[in-house]
């Protein structure tokens, strides 16, 4: 995985993976494998799928040319909540956008080292 700051200020971990490479053909293929693994771990639950493209199309967002398809799995590995302090940061999102020839799989740091651990092996596993 690659890491970079969006607008400088988040953290995200990304992936990219060229179609012609990928073992998934669609958007919805890569957020049914994360929803299995997200099922399979003991301590995540899956929340919701979000079609960042579609809602951002409705209401006469700006959308990148480039852009054919964007979307989220949205989980949470809430094992602890020892203040208020971790609500601000959660639930989780892994995101997966569909460009011409590629696909690209990220994420913003989670603050739990072991979540961002999880999240960094199901991408790696792919």
């Amino acid at each position: 995985m690659q890491k970079k700051h969006f607008k400088d200020t988040y953290p995200i971990f990304y992936r990219e993976i060229l179609k012609v490479d990928s073992p998934y053909k669609s958007v919805a293929e890569y957020l049914g494998y994360f929803e299995e693994k997200i099922k399979e771990h003991d301590k995540a639950e899956v929340i919701a799928r979000f079609d960042h493209y579609i809602h951002t199309k409705k209401v006469n967002g700006d959308i990148s040319d480039d852009i054919k398809d964007a979307q989220h799995i949205i989980m949470c590995f809430g094992w602890e909540l020892p203040s208020a302090d971790p609500v601000a940061v959660r639930p989780r999102s892994i995101g997966i956008t569909e460009l011409k020839d590629k696909f690209i799989i990220n994420f913003m740091l989670a603050p739990n080292p072991i979540a961002q651990q999880v999240m960094e092996d199901w991408v790696d596993s792919i």
